[in-house]
């Protein structure tokens, strides 16, 4: 493979207040936003902009991230940030959207203020969805659909919580 190299360019950023969280949709972008009102939930995909750099772009083993995990595990086993390219992407489910503003709400992301966000997808159950899933048993108690998470003592599972 020659590396020719890509640009990506941000479409829009998240933003998070005391009103909640949004994603601000940048002016060339916002006839893109036709039609999302119509979904549920969007897969957001952002860059994880604070763990761009050469030291967590060069970490492949991460040391136990989860109290219940293998003392290493490779990266690509991890939903961390610190990656060779930063992308991050999350499901969320949309609260409202402003086409006119850019404005698309939702109740949260597990993103930074600022975060740049390179494209957003509507989740499709029937692409996006899979019924019997492998799971290390290590996490196999996490929760099963995305809903309980919000529930879920996710404080409990990471070793430098407490």
């Amino acid at each position: 493979m020659v590396n020719s190299g890509f640009q990506i360019v941000p479409i829009g950023h998240v933003n998070v207040s005391r009103e909640g969280f949004l994603i601000k949709i940048e002016k060339p972008y916002l006839d893109g936003l036709r039609g999302v009102e119509e979904f549920g939930h969007l897969i957001v995909l952002w860059w994880s902009h604070l763990c761009d750099n050469d030291l967590y772009r060069k970490e492949l083993i991460g040391k136990q991230p989860y109290k219940n995990s293998p003392s290493e595990v490779g990266i690509f086993a991890t939903r961390s940030p610190a990656r060779p390219n930063p992308v991050s992407l999350t499901t969320v489910a949309v609260s409202s959207v402003d086409k006119v503003k850019g404005i698309v709400r939702i109740p949260y992301i597990d993103a930074e203020e600022g975060s740049p966000v390179i494209d957003i997808k509507p989740y499709h159950p029937s692409l996006d969805r899979i019924r019997d899933i492998g799971m290390p048993t290590w996490c196999n108690h996490w929760p099963k659909w995305h809903e309980d998470s919000a529930t879920f003592d996710w404080e409990a599972e990471f070793i430098n919580a407490q």
